[in-house]
């Protein structure tokens, strides 16, 4: 490691090391080219991935997507995050955590620089050690007793604890860098540093020597001799540099950093002071917003509380520097806070000069949520009425929906398979289908919230009764097909449930018109704001991230997209199917026409759905039968590409591909087959290697069918049908937010009744569970009372 304490008139490191620079082959320029920064980095074990670095100059980044492209960023760790919780001693498993995360974002051609504080407690550790060793030497010289816990050790004054650690504290940093073949350098600064034109210019002549030689700097005050700091002098032209949350702002305005990440012992910057009831995470920060929150008490320890950082923010903001507040302390999520920040995701308080047209996501739930509410207090008839006039308009406005649709067709021409393109495509047909299902919802609609499922008298004058209510708010994000969006917000309607809508890019026009068709809609009673649909550079990692906001989540796509948001999301439930694996079992006694049919319409009809034959089962007998050659036939026909499984290849001479796995969703026309001895052995198959989804068999012998239809255990279990009726729509449900496969709450396709759950509603006059103890004067009755029936005309 370089240790460089920084004095006036110090020889640029550029003329001491130019012999040691040209041989290393390791410098670069300011704009480092991919090609070359690979070459430095072949000694480094952490895999070199292309990032594009590039900004606007003098601007800051608008969107904490952009900030992937930051090239030169300032690291600046808080006492809180240096320090262990006794503040005696340095966290190490979180500084080598950060040192890990700083050197791959260096291994990625990026420029790092780290403003860090822990010198006073690092010396303050030894200074203790050293105090006590030789008191309990002393006292053993004149006692001969070792009484060292009795000791006291005197207060430490912090500039001598500085002295004591510093050395110590970059050793360590040496140590951690040198892991990843990463060099670092210290430098030390004080207020002087900043005062005099021509120090500031050799500082900074010296870290931009250091980062073209893809060397670390590590820069803190020299806290052995700094004056304490002068009132009110932070970033007035002339820095305190006390403070490292200012020395980092003014790091980072005077090297031109593209962001600047202040790492704290809180998640970010809150309306209120952190731990209060009504605090709130504020996502992103404006300049004039300071009006808005009220700061609370300063770190534990360090000089700069939340008020103090949010001042060098906005100072290095207004330079052209990015700026993320967040957490580095907490052990779920320290290990990857930086990188997560760099990649655009949201963690912390991302500080923009650009305030968007529109509201923040979070915005958006609140509004959903009190829409909702709104929703759920409307009459039957009310609601019935707004999803009535969102089936007209969508017949009215026929011809701008399908002039949005052609906008995202033309778009998507090259980019999308075929078959999403299908999904992406809308048609008169299909508005006027889509108009019929709403209808359907309209008129279940009449009995649903507030319907009284149970009633108990519990005792005397105490009477029970169990009705639904909605949910709450749902996110339902979905792909490429625009045509579910009001097809969700009729159910949601239905239900009196507030609603976030996340459509995917591809179907941005179509979902934009079909939107706002929806709140047209819903204005006729005045709960325009209950839909809302996201339209900001929020990414659905972030979505699920809203567990306060969002109660349940709601994914219409791929099976991959489903896995995506089980694992992303934290603590919200989400409903869905993980694939959609569908099996046929063609028994021995099928019909030939049936069958051929089944299994045409369940496999070539509609491919790319999740309802679609992935797996067909014949019955060994089938084999080498007219009714087993008429299927293959028609799908040789149909273009299908077949898959044979292990015992139908062992029957075959020349076998079409052997199947990688049993447990595939194709989505395309690709078909396995396997061959099974019984329905008992069907039955096993489907339940080793399906996904709960749909499964059929296809057989005229009643017996068989009944026995395979209580066995088999899926969301949906048919007899002679096509697997594509496992369908909201086709059920009579209007239509559906998903299938789902698991086995809490709703399963199968979710229409209206999956999107209710209940509450207890307890009518008394005065009772207290006391009167129904051992000696009280009541007993409970727990008598069941008639529900009453709404009039639904």
């Amino acid at each position: 490691m370089l240790s460089l304490v920084y004095r006036s008139g110090f020889q640029p490191i550029s003329q001491r090391l130019r012999p040691w620079v040209q041989s290393t082959a390791t410098s670069r320029s300011h704009r480092v080219q991919p090609a070359a920064i690979s070459h430095a980095r072949s000694w480094s074990n952490i895999p070199f991935i292309t990032v594009p670095l590039s900004r606007a100059q003098g601007k800051s980044f608008a969107h904490r997507s952009e900030l992937k492209h930051a090239k030169r960023i300032v690291v600046k760790l808080g006492s809180a995050v240096v320090t262990r919780g006794d503040e005696c001693g340095l966290a190490l498993g979180r500084l080598a955590s950060i040192v890990e995360q700083v050197s791959v974002l260096q291994n990625q051609g990026r420029e790092m620089m780290l403003v860090t504080s822990g010198a006073v407690a690092f010396g303050k550790q030894r200074l203790r050690h050293e105090i006590l060793l030789s008191q309990s030497v002393r006292q053993a010289l004149h006692s001969g007793q070792n009484q060292l816990k009795e000791m006291a050790v005197p207060v430490l004054e912090a500039r001598a604890c500085a002295a004591a650690g510093q050395s110590g504290l970059m050793a360590l940093y040496e140590a951690m860098f040198t892991q990843y073949s990463i060099c670092a350098a210290q430098i030390l600064v004080t207020n002087l540093d900043f005062h005099d034109e021509q120090k500031r210019r050799n500082l900074n002549g010296t870290l931009h020597e250091l980062l073209r030689m893809n060397i670390v700097p590590i820069v803190n005050t020299n806290d052995a001799v700094v004056p304490p700091a002068e009132p009110n002098s932070d970033l007035q032209g002339v820095i305190s540099v006390k403070d490292n949350d200012s020395l980092a702002a003014r790091l980072a305005v005077e090297m031109k950093t593209d962001l600047l990440i202040v790492l704290s012992d809180v998640e970010g910057l809150f309306d209120s002071p952190p731990g209060s009831d009504d605090a709130k995470l504020i996502d992103i920060f404006y300049p004039g917003d300071q009006q808005s929150v009220t700061f609370g008490t300063k770190s534990r320890v360090g000089m700069g509380g939340m008020e103090a950082k949010v001042k060098a923010a906005l100072w290095a903001l207004q330079g052209g520097t990015s700026v993320v507040i967040a957490n580095g302390t907490h052990p779920k999520v320290s290990g990857h806070v930086i990188t997560d920040i760099v990649e655009g995701k949201k963690v912390g308080t991302f500080f923009s000069e650009v305030k968007p047209a529109g509201p923040t996501v979070e915005q958006q739930g609140e509004m959903a949520r009190t829409g909702g509410r709104m929703l759920a207090t409307l009459e039957p008839e009310q609601r019935a009425e707004i999803i009535h006039h969102l089936a007209d308009l969508l017949t009215d406005q026929r011809e701008a929906i399908l002039s949005a649709n052609k906008k995202d067709l033309e778009e998507a021409e090259g980019r999308l398979a075929g078959p999403l393109l299908k999904r992406l495509s809308l048609s008169t047909s299909k508005l006027n289908s889509l108009a019929i299902g709403l209808r359907q919802i309209a008129a279940s609609s009449q009995d649903s919230v507030g319907r009284v499922l149970r009633r108990t008298r519990v005792a005397k004058n105490l009477e029970l009764e169990q009705v639904t209510v909605p949910i709450g708010v749902l996110l339902v994000i979905f792909e490429s097909r625009p045509d579910c969006l009001p097809q969700v917000a009729a159910l949601a309607i239905a239900s009196g449930n507030g609603l976030l809508l996340k459509g995917g890019r591809e179907a941005s026009h179509s979902n934009r018109i079909l939107h706002l068709l929806t709140q047209e809609a819903l204005s006729v009673h005045g709960v325009k704001e209950a839909v809302q649909l996201v339209n900001t550079r929020e990414e659905v990692e972030d979505l699920c991230r809203l567990d306060k906001m969002i109660d349940l989540i709601i994914p219409r796509g791929s099976s991959q997209l489903v896995r995506d948001i089980q694992k992303m999301t934290k603590g919200i439930p989400v409903m869905g199917h993980s694939e959609g694996i569908c099996h046929m079992y063609v028994d021995s006694e099928a019909s030939v026409d049936k069958a051929t049919r089944l299994v045409r319409d369940s496999k070539c009809e509609y491919p790319a759905a999740c309802n679609a034959l992935e797996t067909l089962l014949i019955h060994r007998d089938l084999l080498r039968t007219p009714l087993f050659d008429q299927i293959i036939d028609m799908l040789r026909v149909e273009q299908v590409k077949i898959h044979a499984g292990p015992k139908f290849a062992s029957y075959l001479t020349f076998s079409p591909s052997e199947v990688k796995s049993l447990r595939t969703e194709y989505g395309d026309l690709e078909l396995c087959i396997e061959v099974v001895d019984s329905v008992q052995e069907a039955i096993e198959h489907i339940h080793k290697y399906g996904s709960s989804h749909t499964d059929v068999i296809v057989t005229e012998n009643e017996k068989t069918a009944e026995f395979f239809l209580q066995h088999v255990d899926s969301a949906c279990v048919f007899w002679n049908a096509s697997t594509r009726f496992s369908d909201g729509y086709r059920f009579g449900l209007g239509a559906e937010v998903g299938i789902s496969t698991s086995r809490i709450h709703a399963r199968g396709p979710v229409g209206l009744e999956g999107l209710l759950t209940t509450k207890w509603l307890l009518r008394g006059l005065d009772h207290v569970v006391s009167d129904f103890s051992e000696h009280g004067n009541l007993k409970y009755l727990h008598e069941n009372l008639p529900v009453p029936q709404r009039n639904i005309n």
